[in-house]
């Protein structure tokens, strides 16, 4: 998943929105952080659970804001952290039917991830994850993801993904 944040960090550019969508541990969070190391992101590039959205200066550029709205019950709610839409690379967690009408363009990013595919870290056997209580659950073996990358709008129109 890092590496796919890396690639596509190839093509973003200032005023991209980004919606990321996936179960608890598909590699979103994952995904951002290979993003920002191949932008240059200053700081840690962890989930924005509690904050809400973190902006990471880059040295490629844009600043590179990181949205989960997870805990947002609204569009609105969204609206009102006053994030730099127009000049930023915004990735959302959970953005979707949360960012409905701020952007006309939208790369869509879907991942799923097979459940039982591999065992969390520290697990001595099937459903037996002791210690696993305290882990970022992006932080799992290498297992199978399906992802599947839809542009929308007049952004993504003709641009390889």
């Amino acid at each position: 998943m890092g590496e796919l944040g890396a690639r596509l960090a190839g093509v973003l550019r200032g005023g991209d929105l980004v919606v990321l969508t996936g179960p608890l541990g598909a590699g979103k969070t994952t995904m951002t952080r290979g993003l920002g190391a191949a932008l240059g992101a200053r700081g840690q590039v962890s989930s924005p659970t509690f904050v809400l959205a973190r902006t990471h200066p880059t040295t490629a550029g844009p600043d590179l804001v990181h949205v989960d709205a997870y805990r947002l019950s609204d569009p609105v709610e969204l609206d009102d952290l006053d994030l730099d839409w127009d000049a930023a690379i915004v990735v959302v967690e959970w953005g979707r039917g949360m960012v409905d009408g701020i952007s006309d363009s939208v790369l869509d990013v879907e991942i799923s991830r097979p459940t039982g595919a591999g065992e969390a870290p520290g697990a001595t056997g099937p459903g037996d994850a002791p210690g696993t209580e305290d882990t970022d659950p992006d932080d799992v073996p290498d297992e199978p993801r399906r992802v599947v990358v839809t542009g929308t709008g007049p952004r993504w129109d003709g641009v390889a993904l």
